[in-house]
């Protein structure tokens, strides 16, 4: 995907053939169900249509107003001028040499979530944004052991099995895309 509008205009397309339902048909059941919360309406979407949290939670945004109807090509404010904002501004040129270095391997999706990317393919293989003022982080999914001091293993459960820290365009180096990579040819 080459843009945020084309990436979210693709999960809601995605979850159209989830569910079998358009989401005109998805918006009005919304309305009826009574839920007004955003935390109550993406529960009630994971639970009636068999969601994963990105997909409720992205359906429930679309369906409460708070994003357009995502349709490729629409304009819009650029989500990684909100995710790199304030004091985390410095730490793009990190997420742009990290996109520079992949976007050569093929297509792949870059779906922006509140405070960082999830990048996929078939699966996630990938999620970045800045963790702390002072630093990016990368979380990797990947099931093989990975013999780095700097990409560390994250506990069982979590969204990734790998994390690495990143405070400068040049810790993006050939060790970590090598890795970057596996994880990248692995998500399918």
């Amino acid at each position: 995907m080459s843009s945020p509008e084309q990436a979210r205009a693709s999960q809601l397309r995605n979850i159209e053939a989830k569910t079998g339902q358009d989401l005109a048909t998805i918006r009005a059941a919304v309305a009826v169900s009574g839920k007004a919360k955003h935390g109550e309406v993406r529960t009630w979407l994971m639970e009636t249509y068999r969601l994963g949290y990105g997909d409720a939670n992205t359906l429930a945004h679309f369906t409460s107003g708070t994003m357009g109807a995502a349709q490729p090509g629409e304009g819009g404010a650029d989500p990684l001028d909100e995710i790199y904002t304030g004091k985390k501004a410095h730490l793009r040129p990190i997420h742009d040499a990290v996109m520079a270095a992949i976007t050569s391997w093929g297509e792949f999706e870059v779906a922006p979530k509140k405070g960082y990317v999830a990048l996929r393919r078939k699966k996630q293989f990938a999620t970045l944004g800045p963790k702390t003022a002072d630093r990016a982080e990368m979380g990797l999914n990947l099931k093989d052991d990975v013999a780095s001091g700097r990409i560390v293993a994250q506990k069982p459960g979590g969204m990734c099995q790998y994390a690495v820290a990143l405070t400068s365009p040049d810790d993006i180096d050939a060790e970590l895309l090598a890795v970057i990579r596996r994880a990248w040819d692995a998500a399918g």
